[in-house]
């Protein structure tokens, strides 16, 4: 019997003691800040010349760890290693494979506040922000160390008089992770243990803005007793190193979460056969959004802008399932939309280090200038309500940014910003509303504000989305409850934290024994 999961509490930052211990975890990050992480190759740390160096976008003079950088002459060997490894990892049982997964779960909750504090300081994300990306990531581990336990016999299936029939899943072989900045904790272990609870052997490239709280996973696995091999840490530029894992014959399959052109660029290159390939790769995707919350006009008005101002702004907009759209029934338009401006206005900005802030920074200048240029279309497109001014002077600090009557087809509208901007356009009806919610190439979130029951089912069926939320915010899904993954240009649908993830990580064998 598998214990039932039990979602990883977030942590109460009201009470004194929990704040002091956040503080004593900013202290210990801050006492090994500017060290080298090595790549993990095989079990063997190699230190390279070439260094990523990750920087704190709060304060873009502060350096937070220079990782060992991969050529592809070390990919290659980290790909024989991980080829060596699945020789015996895929035979080892589930229940050590899970084990594993259970024991890095509890050294990263030991160390909670001190992995929360390292995304302050180098993902720039806020204390409540950073210990939801925590506690996912610790829920991951529990979760998909579950679901492997209960998987690991198979299905049953039919059999006849002198015949007996199995089904169980096997291993696919070695994975490529290609994990994202903007959850560097929790979709970096979730996608990586994935892999390998499952059987398989991985290659990490995390993103290159956030090397060292993956460095600091690994260090964690290896802790919880992995063995060499199963995991290599090779992070590297994704035009050198990325493409030549996703290209190699020895990838079985691939685990992206990122934008959707980097995304399709994958799909295509890992969809071509090169020469000793004996099988299509296969690829799990998870890609952009441009996600919106639907205010009907019955409808509890203040929640509505609660929410969209909660979805839209926390950590700085720079979520997959972020709210960068409002379509509000015009009967009530104004009145959610002023609403909107008055909580934005009250929002504080500043650095994440300090409590009380409630958005820190962008991640880094590109993201900064890429913003920017957008709000600079927004005041062509509509009106700025609130917002439109940044500061890189020290950080990457960008105001919450609100455009009001646009239409529904404009660039704001259309375009995933990755930043704290919100557009609003006005819908005749409810039948509109749907229409526009529906107008984008994305599908990954969406939300519903509304008391008329006869609405929400019609949204349920026609709303065009992988996660469907009702009268709450379009953010924060939780591991086992809400799994997460979006259709159309939003990814592959794999939903992450959820009944059927471990499965895109193996095939099924059917075994048939006549006596």
């Amino acid at each position: 019997m598998v214990q039932p999961y039990k979602h990883e509490p977030f942590t109460d930052f009201s009470l004194e003691e929990n704040r002091q211990a956040y503080l004593q975890g900013l202290k210990t990050v801050e006492s090994y800040l500017g060290q080298d992480y090595d790549l993990l190759i095989g079990g063997e740390r190699i230190s390279t010349e070439e260094k990523i160096v990750s920087y704190n976008p709060a304060n873009n003079e502060e350096v937070i760890g220079r990782a060992s950088k991969a050529n592809q002459e070390l990919a290659e060997k980290a790909m024989q290693a991980a080829v060596e490894a699945f020789k015996t990892w895929r035979k080892t049982k589930a229940e050590v494979r899970a084990d594993v997964l259970f024991k890095a779960a509890t050294i990263i909750r030991r160390r909670k506040h001190e992995f929360s504090a390292l995304l302050t300081k180098e993902a720039g994300k806020p204390w409540r922000e950073a210990d939801a990306d925590t506690a996912e990531a610790i829920d991951f581990l529990e979760y998909y160390g579950r679901q492997m336990l209960a998987l690991k016999d198979g299905v049953p299936v039919q059999s006849r008089p002198n015949e007996f029939n199995r089904y169980h899943y096997i291993p696919l072989g070695v994975g490529i992770i290609i994990s994202p900045w903007n959850f560097p904790l929790a979709i970096m272990a979730g996608t990586t243990v994935a892999a390998i609870v499952s059987g398989n052997t991985v290659l990490l490239k995390p993103a290159s803005t956030t090397p060292v709280v993956a460095a600091k996973f690994v260090e964690v696995m290896e802790e919880a007793g992995l063995p060499k091999g199963v995991l290599n840490f090779v992070p590297g530029s994704g035009a050198e190193v990325g493409d030549y894992l996703v290209d190699h014959k020895d990838t079985r399959f691939i685990s992206f979460t990122g934008s959707r052109d980097v995304g399709l660029r994958i799909f295509e290159r890992s969809s071509k056969v090169n020469p000793g390939q004996i099988w299509m790769k296969r690829l799990i995707a998870e890609m952009g959004g441009k996600d919106t919350i639907v205010v009907d006009r019955e409808a509890d008005l203040e929640l509505a802008a609660q929410s969209i101002v909660a979805s839209a702004f926390g950590f700085s907009g720079q979520k997959c399932s972020a709210c960068s759209r409002a379509i509000v029934v015009e009967d009530v338009y104004d009145q959610v939309l002023n609403r909107v401006v008055e909580l934005t206005n009250q929002l504080t900005i500043g650095n994440p280090t300090e409590q009380g802030n409630f958005m820190g920074p962008v991640i880094d200048s590109s993201a900064y200038k890429k913003i920017m240029e957008y709000i600079e279309i927004g005041k062509q497109e509509g009106k700025v309500m609130t917002g439109g001014e940044g500061d890189d002077s020290k950080g990457f600090f960008i105001k919450p940014t609100v455009v009001a009557d646009l239409d529904p087809k404009a660039r704001i509208m259309q375009e995933e910003i990755f930043g704290p901007v919100v557009g609003f356009s006005k819908a005749k009806n409810f039948d509109e509303a749907l229409e526009i919610a529906n107008n984008t190439e994305y599908g990954l979130t969406g939300a519903v504000i509304t008391t008329n029951r006869a609405h929400m089912e019609q949204a349920r069926e026609d709303f065009h989305v992988g996660n469907l939320y009702f009268n709450r915010g379009c953010t924060g899904a939780i591991v086992g409850y809400q799994p997460f993954g979006g259709f159309n240009m939003s990814g592959t649908d794999s939903k992450a934290g959820g009944p059927d993830y471990l499965l895109l990580h193996m095939q099924a064998k059917t075994t048939s024994e006549l006596y």
